[in-house]
């Protein structure tokens, strides 16, 4: 197995002088709908009929994932070979849904078996609470969960608890409220708080290190409010962490479930990161639910062939737009309000994963690698940036997602159509209209079409769709980090503010401009 530059290969050269003029704008036709769609997991399916791709370029692109041996990687991934290599570390989140490759021993210890274990306490914890056999300092029951966390410890769970609530107040599995605190900010904190009853809440503190400074100001924020109304902070408080952190095995809190570096922060949705706000929102089995749809996803993510590979595809094609339409960002629109935090977590997936400049190696790339990720709902975006994506003088590629029924079912005739088609109808039409635009000797009223989309579409969006979901974009970017040779699972970018953000509260600048900015913020 190889790791090559992706301009070193003979797919590369043969994809640069492929013409990117494909005219789907015209090509684009019921045929064409019908037959460029392959199946995902949970019942989802993925549409390219409304991209520049033609039969020659998916030929090249196949022929880009075999060289590059993508498959093979991905194996060696599941199989626990180190594929971190900034901190030489195995890349496991998959493995949190169960085995999609051999059994992984690290120092004598299964690690397949480590997270089934941690799965299963933090299950039975959840079990336990809806029971009423814990309960907080006045003997009240628990009627809200809060999870303290940043980054990959809130974007994620938060847009997974987002997703699923509409689904279990109609399903009867809502069992919890959920909020969240994630900034440093005390206006956020202290809004959470504010909403709260303490005495009924539940806190789940979420920190891999146990030394997140922005975790643990607000741990202290809200230890300190737990503690003027009264109650005991022990008695309303769980940690996620890792065995080696000061959190674990602590006191301090009701108890503790683990997680490991082999899962990064923006893939632990899967996890306890993940796992223990959505049992305890939802119960364990629509958690359990959430998981086999991704672990369906990773099986299917092994296929070989690319028009059988719904994630793999998605990322080829996404690199033809990166690196040869030369686009350099995708939007990412959910018609369906459920998912209105999914772009933002999916933003962080991505582009902390792939926004890297060198090689597994540590050596300049000499081409482009991941691409700005932004979106919101439609059909809100519409009366937002769409004016910019129909009529800009540049082009971004869109990825819609949209469901036949809505999560509640609860919905009004109006104009002889439910609110439920008429979104729908929102999507069909923005999908068309960006590919064939529209001629208007108005040049204002003029739209030039040829804006590339792909479509994510199912029947209605449950826990297994959710999983499902989320490992196609998890593994569609590990396909394209495979694909430049980088490595997508560490962030360094992230590290250089961190350490200045220290030296200021210290007071040991060290740099006029940083002092200087320091003291006109009050710092």
């Amino acid at each position: 197995m190889k790791f090559n530059n992706f301009d070193k290969t003979d797919a590369y050269k043969k994809l640069n002088k492929q013409p990117v003029s494909f005219d789907f704008k015209n090509k684009l036709d019921a045929k064409r709908v019908e037959e460029c769609r392959i199946p995902m997991a949970a019942g989802l399916k993925y549409s390219w009929a409304a991209k520049a791709v033609d039969e020659q370029t998916v030929k090249l692109l196949q022929e880009l994932a075999d060289e590059q041996e993508l498959i093979a990687k991905y194996k060696a991934l599941l199989n626990g070979e180190m594929m971190n290599t900034g901190e030489k570390r195995k890349v496991l989140h998959q493995l949190s849904r169960g085995e999609a490759g051999q059994p992984v021993i690290e120092d004598g210890k299964n690690i397949g078996e480590f997270y089934r274990k941690q799965l299963d306490r933090l299950c039975n914890f959840a079990s336990a609470v809806h029971e009423g056999k814990y309960k907080g300092s006045t003997g009240k029951p628990f009627t809200t969960v809060v999870q303290i966390g940043i980054g990959g410890s809130d974007l994620g769970p938060r847009a997974m608890y987002l997703a699923l609530e509409n689904w279990a107040v109609k399903e009867g599995k809502k069992r919890l409220d959920a909020k969240f605190i994630s900034n440093v900010d005390p206006d956020d904190a202290s809004q959470v708080i504010g909403s709260c009853r303490l005495e009924e809440s539940l806190f789940i503190l979420v920190s891999k290190s146990g030394t997140t400074q922005e975790t643990l100001a607000n741990e202290l924020f809200v230890k300190d409010k737990l503690q003027k109304a009264g109650l005991d902070p022990s008695r309303h408080m769980i940690a996620v962490t890792s065995e080696t952190s000061p959190l674990a095995n602590n006191s301090a809190y009701l108890d503790s479930f683990y997680i490991d570096d082999f899962i990064g922060g923006r893939y632990s949705s899967s996890s306890a990161v993940g796992g223990c706000v959505l049992s305890l929102s939802f119960g364990p089995e629509v958690f359990r639910e959430f998981l086999s749809g991704a672990a369906e996803a990773d099986k299917m993510a092994l296929e070989a062939d690319v028009q059988k590979n719904a994630a793999l595809l998605d990322a080829l094609i996404g690199i033809w737009e990166r690196n040869f339409m030369k686009y350099p960002y995708t939007a990412v629109l959910p018609y369906s309000q459920s998912l209105s935090r999914f772009p933002a977590h999916l933003q962080q997936m991505d582009m902390e994963s792939n926004g890297k400049r060198v090689n597994r190696s540590g050596e300049p790339v000499d081409y482009e690698t991941g691409p700005v990720i932004f979106g919101e709902p439609g059909t809100n975006g519409q009366h937002s940036f769409f004016q910019l994506l129909h009529q800009s003088t540049g082009v971004i590629p869109l990825q819609f997602i949209g469901f036949i029924e809505s999560q509640r079912n609860d919905d009004v005739t109006v104009d002889n159509s439910v609110s439920q088609t008429k979104l729908n109808a929102n999507l069909a039409a923005q999908i068309v209209a960006f590919a064939k635009g529209q001629e208007n000797t108005d040049r204002n009223k003029e739209f030039p079409g040829g804006r590339p989309s792909s479509l994510i579409y199912g029947k209605r969006l449950t826990p297994a769709v959710l999983g499902s979901l989320l490992a196609h974009f998890e593994n569609k970017v590990m396909f394209q980090g495979f694909v430049w040779n980088l490595n997508s699972f560490d962030q360094e970018g992230v590290q250089l503010g961190k350490i200045l953000t220290k030296k200021v509260l210290s007071g040991n600048f060290g740099d006029s401009s940083l002092e200087t900015y320091s003291k006109i913020l009050g710092v």
